[in-house]
């Protein structure tokens, strides 16, 4: 069984998500897309809501896109459960999972090139929690008391 990963976009991130979708699936991931479906005008947080909605329920993975990821990531890290990571390069795409457990990566399609994105997701999608101290934090963030 194929692990899933949902992806979602404003129209500004539309054709870096296009681009993605294709990687995603190349790499072996079943793709769920919650849109947009266009490059017409749209409000972010409505997408980010909806795939925040996938990633608590189903606990997969989850890629955010807009214009420079921030929006996206401010909407994203408003959700109970969400741990949204605003990435730039490989090395915060890395030590997001590895000491934050962030759960949705959040892309700036205006920012960053489609190799570079590639290389972000990879990286994300391959790296493993360390747990240890780190879990101790994460509880801290969540406001779960020891």
């Amino acid at each position: 069984m194929k692990q899933m990963v949902v992806i979602g976009c404003d129209h500004a991130g539309y054709p870096l998500k296009q681009e993605l979708v294709i990687f995603l699936r190349e790499m072996g991931f079943e793709v769920k897309d919650v849109g947009t479906h266009s490059t017409d005008s749209c409000d972010y947080p409505i997408f980010a809501r909806d795939l925040c909605q996938v990633v608590v329920e189903e606990g997969v993975p989850g890629i955010l896109i807009c214009g420079s990821g921030i929006g996206m990531s401010m909407t994203a890290n408003r959700i109970k459960g969400i741990r949204a990571a605003l990435c730039m390069n490989e090395y915060m795409a890395r030590m997001s999972r590895r000491h934050n457990n962030a759960n949705v990566l959040c892309l700036g399609a205006r920012i960053i090139g489609i190799d570079l994105a590639r290389e972000m997701v990879r990286v994300f999608l391959e790296e493993k929690f360390e747990g240890g101290r780190h879990l101790r934090r994460i509880r801290l963030m969540d406001g779960v008391s020891f």
